[in-house]
């Protein structure tokens, strides 16, 4: 088994109230990001604070965080977030300027799932919602990317995500530079970080990532893991994803717990796993090799 690619997930929607060391603003995210590649991070995937920014407009609010990240690390591999918009075509239409500006991925989440914030005793919250892609959506998008020249950064939140991802690789339109991300749930919800909140999907046990491992099958399709509302580290599912030959997304989009650690504090403690288990972090260059990027 070769390097692990370690992705630096820094910041999502996780507000600073749940913890401060959150980087937002384009200087923060700069400075944390290039802090991280230095420590083990090869690939960063990013929000930039306007969701609903599309297109040009959307790139542009990337730009800033990048051009720091790039000069420092030029062959980074950057991933913008999916932007929302009612119409799924303008929704993709940041892909190509932000290719432009230097990424080499794009995140697309291949299938439907429910989400929402806590409620009572562990029952759905009063803010819910669906977010996800059904199978047209998910055809054009791979289009969409595969016209860009970009990685398909796959989150998987439910087994059945996996069905069409792999269907699509096994008919060879899948595209270059695809990696799965298997999502697993914590034990606080992902949606405001309460403990014992609404959960989805499966939780970061190896019973749990065997499951994943098995319908991964021989594809050769990439995976990593990573563990919304919990410690992919501590939690143990890292170690156990490293030993199956999976690679690692760590930061403070997913994390929630006890502790309110900086991102280098996270990729520093995967980065010393991978070494002890002698599959030390890939460079940026290695993990695009890993990925084949185009």
């Amino acid at each position: 088994m070769g390097p692990v690619i370690i992705e630096l997930a820094s910041n999502g929607e996780t507000p600073k109230s749940r913890n401060r060391h959150v980087p937002h603003t384009p200087a923060e995210i700069a400075a944390d990001a290039i802090a991280c590649f230095r420590a083990g991070a090869a690939t960063l995937h990013n929000h930039m604070g306007k969701i609903r920014a599309t297109g040009q407009a959307a790139a542009d609010g990337y730009a800033p965080g990048w051009k720091p990240i790039l000069d420092a690390f030029p062959d980074a591999i950057l991933c913008p977030a999916p932007q929302q918009s009612d119409d799924l075509i303008e929704g993709l239409s940041h892909i190509g300027p932000c290719a432009r500006l230097g990424a080499r991925q794009a995140s697309l989440d291949p299938g439907v799932m429910n989400f929402c914030n806590s409620g009572e005793d562990g029952l759905p919250g009063s803010s819910r919602g669906q977010f996800g892609n059904g199978l047209d959506d998910i055809e054009t998008t791979l289009e969409v990317m595969q016209k860009e020249k970009v990685g398909p950064a796959l989150g998987i939140y439910e087994p059945g995500y996996l069905r069409p991802v792999l269907a699509f690789r096994k008919a060879r339109n899948l595209g270059r530079g695809a990696v799965a991300r298997l999502y697993f749930s914590g034990d606080h919800n992902f949606v405001d970080g309460r403990k014992g909140g609404f959960g989805f999907g499966l939780p970061p046990t190896r019973a749990a990532l065997d499951a994943y491992v098995e319908l991964i099958g021989d594809s050769g399709l990439p995976w990593m893991v990573g563990v919304f509302g919990g410690d992919t580290v501590r939690s143990g599912l890292a170690r156990y994803a490293i030993e199956r030959g999976g690679h690692l997304r760590i930061g403070l989009e997913d994390h929630a717990g006890d502790r309110t650690p900086t991102n280098l504090e996270l990729i520093e403690e995967a980065a010393a796993l991978c070494r002890e288990l002698g599959r030390p972090p890939a460079t940026c260059r290695e993990a695009a090799a890993i990925l084949d990027l185009p």
